[in-house]
């Protein structure tokens, strides 16, 4: 009764945390280019009613698979595809699902209940782990379902009970994970994962072969599916599609092979404990169980090298990487919460020391920093800044007190909370952190088209954020050899590049032609000039 009650405790911890993390000004962050892409999707999907043939702007769009843009697009349907909440909460639920399930798997793998814990709370607390998880787009789908086929995997070659169900279920997540977005996570997670299992604790082909091989088909039928379909379908624009994703593997964004090299930085508040976790000479003879740090520990090396070798590289890319990472810092952590009060190498205390007294700086300079951010507008949110002050002072006092005490238990936690506190506060401010007073939404574009009854096009390509924000697809004019071909209509609206602007009166002189709005999307100061486009409205001049 007293485990399942402790049991009960953790969860409910995590849920409180992660849902402090993911939901808290939710909607305050601006839509970026990859939500956007998956956003106009789903709108586009219920809209045209075709749910298989997905599309951007009401152009093919069969770059990724639609499973995050099915779910996506029934959140824009019950809640309204208007609320921009209500279309991140998918990739939230999903993200818990991603911490539950990493939760659990740690218990699976022999760690005690708060070692388990622990893990959860560093998961979602490794900063793009929890960027990622609040921005909805597909990395961390694939990345969820398949940590949740790893789940049932490794119970599949742990248990021999319900064999065949772990089997299936292993291979649904697996298909789940490749409709999400292909072999991504199939490479960067599960090859590295079975590499590792094999190599510490041994596969059982001989007794599992028939179960590890039907979770295979099954799982690549499920995630093979949609591309057999589209390709049969649309077999033109996939073909194109597809070399050009390819092409992009070795040609787009190409970085050396130690570009990622850096990975623990992305864990941020655990960025010294993950590397102090890597040094496998040092942390070896101190951990608890010596076979699960070195599965742990070969997991996210493999996983670093597997997406090393992809010429490739985005920053974003990492979420594989620092899944394992935060059960690799796990067994660092509980070797502090354990040890710090026996007989611990002075140095090493010094070390513990030292990184969580940059948190206490942090929790210090936070008052300061808030000032000095928000200045006069912190008048508008005195309450939250005075209330949320207090709680990072008190969270940093608790951190002095812990190590005050050698208790590393107390320290730990105090950094969790002070974690949330920041994001608790800063998330819904995080529109006034970054203003941009020249800021004009595409959404006011679109009533100044419907004032006039005209439809409107563009000249050029247009940034799906704007597409987005104005709310419907926007035609692009075809060239037709050297001259545009302008619509019909004697009247339309026309968006232009800023730099198109200035000759765009010359180049068009059979119309009359009025500059009526500047859509700027830029939320932060400076300027992204695809972010940007003049609004004209073209009337043509009678003969």
């Amino acid at each position: 009764m007293e485990t399942k009650l402790h049991s009960f405790q953790s969860v409910v911890l995590l849920l409180f945390v992660s849902g402090i993390l993911l939901l808290s000004g939710l909607d305050k962050v601006d839509v970026n280019i990859m939500e956007a892409r998956n956003f106009i999707s789903a709108r586009e999907m219920v809209q045209n009613q075709e749910y298989l043939l997905t599309t951007l702007n009401n152009q093919p769009r069969y770059e990724k698979p639609p499973l995050p843009t099915w779910l996506t697009a029934i959140s824009g349907t019950v809640f309204g595809f208007d609320s921009l909440f209500a279309m991140r909460l998918p990739v939230v639920a999903i993200t818990m699902s991603l911490v539950f399930m990493f939760y659990y798997h740690s218990k699976l793998m022999g760690l005690n209940e708060k070692h388990a814990l622990n893990n959860g709370l560093i998961l979602i607390t490794s900063f793009y782990i929890f960027f990622a998880g609040r921005d909805n787009q597909w990395d961390m789908y694939t990345h969820s379902f398949m940590m949740a086929s790893i789940f049932f995997l490794w119970k599949l070659f742990q248990e021999d009970a319900k064999q065949i169900q772990n089997a299936l279920c292993a291979g649904l997540f697996l298909g789940f994970s490749i409709l999400s977005k292909g072999p991504v996570s199939f490479y960067a997670l599960f090859l590295p994962f079975l590499i590792s299992y094999g190599v510490v604790y041994r596969i059982p082909f001989r007794r599992k072969w028939f179960y590890f091989a039907g979770m295979l088909f099954s799982g690549l039928v499920i995630g093979a599916s949609w591309y057999i379909y589209v390709r049969l379908k649309d077999p033109e624009s996939f073909n194109a599609i597809a070399s050009r994703e390819t092409a992009n593997w070795s040609s787009y964004e190409v970085k050396p092979f130690y570009y990622y090299w850096s990975f623990f930085l992305q864990s941020g508040l655990w960025a010294i404990p993950s590397l102090l976790a890597l040094i496998y000479p040092y942390l070896k003879s101190r951990v608890s169980n010596l076979k699960a740090y070195q599965f742990s520990l070969l997991w996210t090396l493999l996983a670093l090298v597997f997406l090393s070798i992809v010429p490739e590289k985005k920053v974003r890319y990492l979420v594989p990487v620092l899944i394992p990472l935060a059960l690799t810092t796990g067994f660092y952590i509980e070797y502090l919460i354990r040890s710090f009060k026996k007989s611990m190498p002075r140095w090493e205390r010094n070390v513990a020391c030292f990184f969580s007294g940059i948190i206490v700086l942090v929790g210090f300079a936070y008052p300061f920093a808030l000032i000095f951010i928000l200045k006069e507008k912190l008048v508008a949110h005195i309450f939250i800044g005075i209330f949320s002050s207090l709680l990072m002072v008190g969270c940093a006092l608790f951190i002095i007190n812990g190590l005050m005490q050698k208790n590393f238990s107390k320290v730990f936690y105090s950094m969790i909370a002070l974690f949330t506190v920041v994001v608790f506060a800063l998330a819904p401010l995080s529109k006034e952190l970054v203003y941009n007073p020249n800021y004009a939404s595409a959404s006011k574009a679109l009533s100044i088209e419907k004032q006039y009854n005209v439809k409107t096009y563009s000249l050029s390509a247009v940034a799906p954020e704007i597409i987005w924000d104005f709310g419907k697809p926007i035609p692009v004019l075809l060239p037709n050899g050297n001259q545009i071909l302008l619509p019909v209509e004697k009247q339309f609206g026309l968006l232009v590049d800023m730099k198109d602007s200035a000759s765009i009166t010359k180049q068009f002189q059979q119309y009359d032609i009025q500059k009526l709005y500047r859509i700027n999307l830029n939320y932060a100061k400076g300027i992204k000039d695809r972010l940007v486009k003049d609004y004209y409205l073209f009337s043509k001049v009678s003969e």
